[in-house]
């Protein structure tokens, strides 16, 4: 009897169209990668506006109150190596944010602050933090570069129009001087050395992926 088979000629044409295949997914992979980054944190910036609009922190009868700003930032592990994001208003005016001040996760209902060397820098999971904020350890992003209206910062602010504000944490006139008057681009670098950036415009602090106006 007479049974139909592949050729061996047919088999090396299948493994050739498959390699190809692979090679042209591998890149893929890292874009795939840095998207998924620029997106999260987009949402994040989006997020931290959001909750300034709806949560009114002017009080003019306290001098700091421009301190109490929602604000996201972009910090250090301390010793450890790596980055993470912490969104959050200082309503005790202390020039700095606590677990207690920072914003809740909607997607699981965790601070969206770091609280754990160990989870920020070595990649344990972590109960008391939201997994999204350690931008190291999830995206491999390395650097956070602020250009623009956030020149060499690595934060930003949002008052109760949603304006963009800078530099605050000091604040102890409410005279507005923080308000953001030209564009903040940050830069962030992957562990590949590739980079993206989000910008956010003046007055208005709509923020955008760089190169994808869309988004």
């Amino acid at each position: 009897m007479r049974r139909s088979a592949f050729t061996m000629l047919e088999l090396v044409f299948v493994i050739v169209v498959l390699g190809i295949l692979a090679a042209l997914a591998l890149p893929r992979l890292d874009r795939d990668l840095k998207q998924e980054a620029a997106d999260s944190i987009l949402s994040d910036i989006r997020y931290t506006q959001h909750l300034a609009l709806i949560d009114n922190k002017h009080k003019f009868d306290e001098s700091s109150w421009q301190r109490a700003f929602w604000q996201i930032s972009f910090e250090s592990c301390g010793s450890a190596s790596g980055l993470f994001e912490s969104i959050g208003t200082d309503t005790d005016y202390l020039g700095d944010i606590s677990s207690n001040e920072a914003a809740t996760d909607p997607a699981n209902g965790k601070p969206m602050f770091w609280t754990n060397t160990a989870s920020c820098a070595s990649g344990v999971d972590t109960t008391a933090s939201s997994d999204r904020i350690f931008i190291t350890k999830k995206y491999g992003i390395t650097a956070v570069n602020g250009t623009g209206g956030c020149n060499n910062l690595k934060h930003i602010g949002f008052d109760h129009l949603g304006r963009p504000h800078v530099s605050f944490s000091g604040s102890t006139t409410p005279n507005n001087s923080s308000y953001m008057s030209t564009a903040c681009t940050f830069t962030f670098t992957m562990s590949d050395a590739d980079t993206f950036a989000i910008t956010i415009e003046p007055e208005t602090g709509h923020a955008f992926i760089a190169g994808q106006e869309g988004s």
